[in-house]
């Protein structure tokens, strides 16, 4: 069921969710959570229905806030709140309003979305495109428990990365995390194996990819090794081999699919790593709202280290001092008396005196071969 509105407010769009339920004969709410969604009209569409398919988990009351552009001076002076609502089968388990925001009310989005958040219910936001550097700062942000981001469509996704270190709050979510959930447990699942010692390590994926970048973070915090970035054509991540003690540990998926896992004295075995969408990203990002400070950690271990330090195992040790620079040769000293002087220029000339006697010696004989 849909039910439109025109140059409204968020006093109507309540009544409408609550006329939609009643037509449909589901006056009871069951939602868990408000899920706000900001976007531009372009990215709508495929935003929300990912949302709609994690609502079959995750059954919750969604909100699509899309700033629209005025060209018009009369646009951009005046305010206007269009609103679409959707219930029933169009809205997924849970109920949708579309808002789409005109003029100065698109600096106050907050102030249109407050009065439509689920009560003593928590809330999430999620910015699939052009989010903010500070998510925590931005006015919708604020209003959240769990703020999600995607770096992947960032124009510059691994400056994007830093940024997001530097702005980090407890709650703040990437999907480029989210994607190599399965690669880490994988990883960690082969670890357990064996009782080996992790020397090195080496991740290769695309060259703009975040999470190929995010799990080489996670490698060099956890494991405090050397991890080196390599460049691949993809998709996504296609390896991550491991120099261990007992032998190289590899988990290498070329086709975005089958994954092989390599253990030295085990036969390799095929597992499953194909690529996720966006639906089952935010379904597992919804099923938890706590901090997560894994994230938090390699993400605060900063890009710029995975190539120019060898991981903190080159640090040197708590309490103690760094080793010092190896002296460089002291300078001879020159001689201070005539006698020393002449001592040593003594062998200097001797030696041009060998080398000529030398030379005469060797001439010698062809001389004599000529006279004769």
């Amino acid at each position: 069921m849909k039910i439109d509105l025109t140059d409204t407010t968020a006093g109507e769009i309540n009544k409408a969710l609550v006329q939609g339920r009643r037509a449909i004969g589901t006056p009871a709410v069951g939602m868990v959570l408000t899920l706000v969604i900001v976007t531009d009209e372009e990215n709508a569409y495929d935003s929300l229905k990912a949302a709609n398919d994690a609502s079959r988990e995750h059954p919750s009351r969604t909100l699509v806030v899309i700033k629209r552009v005025s060209r018009s001076l009369r646009d951009r002076t005046s305010s206007r709140l269009d609103a679409e609502v959707r219930v029933g089968a169009e809205a997924g388990t849970g109920e949708t309003a579309v808002l789409r925001l005109y003029g100065e009310v698109v600096e106050h989005a907050d102030s249109v979305v407050l009065p439509l958040l689920l009560p003593d219910a928590p809330v999430v936001v999620w910015w699939p495109v052009n989010a903010p550097l500070d998510p925590a700062k931005d006015p919708l942000g604020a209003l959240a428990q769990r703020r999600v981001t995607d770096t992947y469509t960032a124009e510059q996704p691994v400056r994007e990365l830093s940024a997001r270190a530097t702005a980090y709050t407890p709650g703040d979510t990437d999907l480029s995390w989210t994607r190599i959930t399965p690669w880490r447990s994988m990883l960690a699942a082969a670890l357990d194996q064996v009782t080996c010692e992790v020397q090195a390590v080496e991740v290769e994926g695309e060259e703009f990819n975040p999470s190929c970048e995010l799990l080489a973070m996670w490698l060099a915090d956890r494991l405090d090794v050397p991890v080196k970035r390599s460049p691949s054509p993809g998709p996504g991540l296609t390896a991550v081999r491991m120099d261990t003690s007992c032998g190289p540990i590899a988990l290498d998926r070329a086709d975005g699919s089958l994954a092989t896992l390599s253990i030295e004295g085990q036969p390799a075995r095929a597992v499953a790593l194909n690529r996720r969408d966006t639906a089952e990203l935010i379904a597992e990002e919804l099923r938890r709202l706590d901090p997560d400070d894994t994230y938090a950690s390699a993400l605060r271990y900063g890009v710029e280290r995975l190539n120019t330090v060898v991981g903190r195992a080159a640090e040197a040790p708590a309490g103690q001092p760094p080793a010092e620079e190896p002296a460089e040769p002291a300078a001879e000293s020159e001689p201070t008396t005539e006698s020393e002087q002449a001592a040593e220029s003594e062998p200097a000339a001797k030696a041009p005196a060998k080398k000529a006697a030398a030379k005469t010696a060797k001439k010698a004989p062809a001389r004599k071969a000529a006279a004769k």
